[in-house]
């Protein structure tokens, strides 16, 4: 059956001794590790957790949300992850949404969730590095006697598994609701196209509450490999971490591996076991991708893909023949460029991407309206733009909210940004566009330059402007920041920058 439900327990069973989990200096065999998700399922189960039911996260990269993860699987529940970044009105908003049986958090944590109790729709909070607190009774939640097999009722592949809340980049954020059977196929699937085995071993240094963590956990459930969860990501402790642990897959978003390719050890001779750093989360431009197949040849691959359940891979070894683009579906999905009016256009043409597969969504959770926005006729609108070329490889062009049209011509922030990248100096770039009194928008570019650039933004400019051949592309002034900003999935938030700009510059 195409569930997770039964993955531990097979494990457990067949390689009991395997490293399952590493945590800093702790380490746990499968064995253990169904021992302590036992633990968990009997303690949710008291708390009245059923099959069904949802138990939400405020936590960070610890034991306990991987044991979370795990429990709920196998029991059946519906896992909520929430970013511990969340406070307020977002945490109410999402908290309430998702109607969970159980919050769980943490004790340094705990300030933010008691500001906003009297308002959360949750009957039982629990401190997962503490006492029980809040809402529940008693001195500790976890029985140390209870790592039995508890009785869980057998899930089917239609049931949900997860609520993953989408970053809110475009708006209020939205549930999404991902099934048993789509979690498997990331297990079965991307274990494949990745080329994984059971004797992987895979880092995550990232936050996993967000879906592209799930990219190689369900692989490394599915194999049984080991797992090497940090409990934050630094550039100098990845590397450590590589080396150490001969870690041969991982994934590092756009800004993590523009802060790992600033460190001379981050290079084939000082990574031997390395054999796969997947790009995920947003587009990596050109100059960062060549200078990680200079370092370490033969490891990049970079995922498209939107939580709602659409993809596209560039191989690894595909990456030397389309350079740019962000490769083809995997087996099994289909990819199509269509025009506004939902017509297919003809390779080169921009448009919008859609994309159908067996790892769709079932739907924005109590949402029926967005969900029939998205999904029509079994595709998947993703709102982005791109091309594909006569071989069918996909080309990105940006989100339809980010496009510039200037002069009524369209103009894609991307091409930009692998103009301006390639100056030495740049160390990061976006392209927005701001309200033009003649040709309706302009293009503006936030840089980070280098720490030790000394460079004006009328040379980044010139520099630019020089290369860019449309006079609708060229750059109306270039804005030098310290930062670009980020959501907590390390998306870049174009709204806050035109926002910043147009209340610090005259327009």
């Amino acid at each position: 059956m195409a569930t997770i439900q039964f993955l531990l327990a097979h494990h457990a069973q067949y390689r009991p001794q395997h490293t399952a989990l590493i945590f800093q200096d702790q380490r746990w065999t499968y064995r253990e590790v169904s021992h302590e998700v036992n633990r968990y399922i009997h303690a949710f189960q008291a708390l009245g957790v059923q099959s069904g039911s949802r138990i939400a996260t405020l936590l960070p990269n610890c034991p306990a949300l991987y044991f979370t993860y795990l429990a709920c699987a196998q029991m059946g529940a519906v896992c909520v992850p929430n970013s511990p970044m969340l406070r307020g009105t977002g945490l109410v908003n999402l908290l309430n949404d998702a109607q969970p049986q159980v919050l769980l958090s943490t004790l340094g944590l705990c300030p933010h969730v008691d500001e906003v109790r009297h308002v959360l729709s949750c009957p039982h909070y629990w401190l997962v590095d503490g006492a029980a607190k809040g809402w529940l009774k008693g001195e500790n939640v976890l029985d140390e006697q209870m790592t039995l097999t508890p009785k869980c009722i057998e899930v089917q592949g239609s049931d949900p598994y997860n609520i993953m809340y989408s970053s809110g980049t475009t708006g209020l954020p939205k549930g999404i609701v991902i099934s048993h059977e789509v979690r498997f196929l990331y297990g079965s699937l991307f274990a494949n196209f990745f080329r994984m085995t059971p004797e992987s071993v895979v880092m995550h240094s990232g936050s996993i509450v967000f879906n592209g963590a799930f990219l190689t956990l369900m692989p490394a459930l599915f194999l049984g490999c080991t797992y090497v969860l940090m409990d934050h990501f630094d550039p100098e402790e990845v590397i450590a971490t590589i080396q150490t642990q001969q870690v041969t897959h991982t994934i590092l978003v756009p800004s993590q591996l523009i802060h790992c390719l600033e460190k001379s050890t981050f290079e084939r001779t000082h990574l031997p076991s390395l054999q796969y750093v997947l790009s995920v989360g947003a587009p990596l431009l050109i100059e960062q991708k060549n200078d990680l197949q200079n370092r370490i040849p033969g490891i990049f691959y970079e995922l498209y893909g939107l939580t709602e359940g659409f993809m596209t891979v560039l191989d690894k070894f595909d990456f030397a023949r389309k350079p740019n683009s962000v490769g083809t579906p995997p087996v099994g999905m289909e990819l199509k460029i269509v025009d506004e009016a939902g017509g297919e256009v003809p390779p080169g043409t921009v448009g919008e991407i859609i994309g159908r597969g067996p790892l769709l969504m079932s739907g924005y959770h109590q949402q029926p309206e967005k969900t029939r926005e998205a999904l029509r006729d079994g595709w998947l609108y993703t709102g982005d733009l791109g091309y594909v070329d006569a071989d069918g490889f996909l080309f990105l062009s940006g989100r339809k909210k980010d496009l510039i049209i200037s002069g009524g011509v369209n103009v894609y922030p991307i091409d930009l940004e692998e103009v301006i990248i390639q100056h030495p100096e740049v160390r990061e770039v976006a392209v927005f566009g701001v309200p033009h009194p003649t040709w309706g928008e302009s293009p503006i570019a936030a840089v980070v330059l280098h720490f030790s650039a000394a460079i004006t933004s009328e040379e980044i400019q010139h520099f630019a402007n020089t290369r860019l051949e449309a006079r609708y592309q060229k750059i109306q002034n270039v804005w030098i920041v310290p930062e670009l900003p980020r959501n907590v999935a390390g998306k870049i938030m174009k709204h806050i920058l035109v926002t910043q700009y147009t209340t610090t510059h005259e327009i």
